[in-house]
């Protein structure tokens, strides 16, 4: 590993560490600032994480969740809820210490990299990894994928969420928001932090879903479907009680399953299927 790789490696655990996974309030995190919580997308939100369960098996023996955090929303606590012990991957020990806080004796824990595995072949009857390859040097995003197959038994399957660095669907409505602001049409609702309020994230890199598909042609068996189209910068923005905010996230969520894969590749957050 180059020391520019292990520099990233360790700005992102360093970050999470002492900001990141640091519990601000009963269950919620710092890093909670990136996400949307409040309560016209409570349901839209909700309904979201529920997918990546839905293209789990329901039972099994070990379930991986590699780059686990501390668990931190109640719906991934749930997709490990019928296998005997969720083995739960993070480089970040204080993400550790809460995930054992919040599933004890059900989880066991190992400081890892998603990238390097220490875990034999073929061993997991479930494999997550959600928001976690991101934060990996782009040259070892795909190295992180062959290590979740390599670490799913057969006939089992795997779900990776990330994020594309472009999204045509959202570009779009950062254009309106962009210019919205320029005109300074629409005030800031004081129930959301400035940008500048939310401080300095740590390292990110993503790819796009061409990408994507051409380094994983011929190396496994996979689907691309949608996590969620919208940034949390758009639900922000338009999403409001007095703009029938939840109405437009159900017609949202509706078309997200109704053109799955058309979704998962033109919005920002993809769901990939893995099976072996």
């Amino acid at each position: 590993m180059s020391n520019s790789e292990q520099d990233i490696k360790r700005q992102v655990r360093e970050f999470y560490d002492r900001v990141g996974w640091m519990e601000v309030a009963d269950g919620v995190y710092q890093n909670a600032r990136y996400e949307d919580l409040r309560p016209v997308t409570q349901e839209y939100i909700h309904r979201c994480h529920q997918r990546v369960g839905r293209h789990l098996l329901p039972s099994g023996d070990l379930f991986l969740d590699a780059g686990s955090g501390p668990i931190q929303y109640p719906e991934y606590v749930e997709y490990s809820r019928g296998y005997r012990l969720r083995v739960c991957a993070d480089i970040s020990i204080t993400a550790l210490r809460a995930a054992r806080q919040r599933i004890g004796e059900h989880g066991a824990f190992v400081v890892a990299d998603v990238s390097r595995l220490p875990f034999s072949p073929a061993r997991f009857d479930a494999v997550v990894s959600l928001h976690t390859i991101h934060h990996l040097p782009f040259d070892q995003h795909l190295v992180a994928y062959g290590e979740l197959h390599r670490m799913l038994a057969p006939g089992r399957r795997a779900v990776v969420v990330n994020g594309w660095s472009i999204s045509p669907l959202n570009r779009l409505f950062e254009n309106i928001i962009a210019w919205r602001k320029r005109r300074k049409q629409t005030p800031q609702d004081p129930s959301l932090p400035e940008e500048k309020e939310l401080g300095k994230g740590t390292y990110v890199d993503k790819g796009h879903a061409a990408w994507l598909k051409d380094g994983l042609r011929g190396k496994m068996d996979y689907k691309l479907r949608v996590w969620r189209s919208a940034s949390t910068g758009v639900l922000r923005f338009f999403i409001r009680d007095e703009w029938l905010g939840r109405y437009w996230l159900r017609l949202l969520y509706r078309l997200e399953e109704l053109f799955p894969r058309f979704f998962g590749e033109k919005g920002l957050y993809p769901l990939i299927v893995i099976t072996k």
